[in-house]
């Protein structure tokens, strides 16, 4: 393997102590508090139950983790079909520009081809200028819509 071919596989257990640290410093990275404890444990959960919520691949170079991408299956209505849903992609300010990004995505894509999914949508920051160059350059197409959010608690008792 070269200083910039990075090895992309499925995250394992023993990665989770690097993986938060990844996610933490996407967390900055997108301007958001950092994640809260307990973080682990539920990763834990998702990523390795029998029935697995939350798949995790990894880039490493050298055996150190520089970048992850998550998702998930999800169901769109319309279609009566999945679809991935890309939560993250992240890499280390070290590893971009050397196509790691580009082979993370074609993995998730990969993976979720395989699990039945016709197609992987994600969001980006507005602000995300370099994150919104790459994707456009994957021939990749902008959805318009707003991404909303509210706490299930909260929405419940209104």
């Amino acid at each position: 393997m070269t200083a910039k071919t990075p090895a992309i596989r499925p995250a394992n257990a023993e990665d989770l102590p690097e993986l938060l640290e990844l996610i933490r410093e996407h967390a900055l990275y997108e301007k958001s508090a950092a994640p809260d404890h307990g973080l682990t444990a539920r990763l834990h959960r998702l990523m390795f139950a029998a029935s697995p919520r939350l798949h995790v691949l990894v880039a490493s170079l050298g055996g150190e983790l520089v970048g992850y991408a998550s998702w998930s299956l999800e169901v769109e209505t319309w279609h009566a079909a999945e679809y991935a849903h890309m939560d993250c992609l992240f890499l280390r300010d070290s590893a971009r520009g050397f196509g790691i990004g580009e082979n993370l995505m074609r993995a998730v894509a990969r993976h979720a081809l395989a699990a039945g999914a016709l197609e992987v949508q994600w969001q980006t920051p507005a602000w995300n200028e370099g994150a919104i160059r790459f994707y456009r350059r994957l021939s990749t197409e902008p959805l318009p819509k707003l991404r909303f959010r509210a706490s299930t608690a909260a929405l419940a008792n209104e």
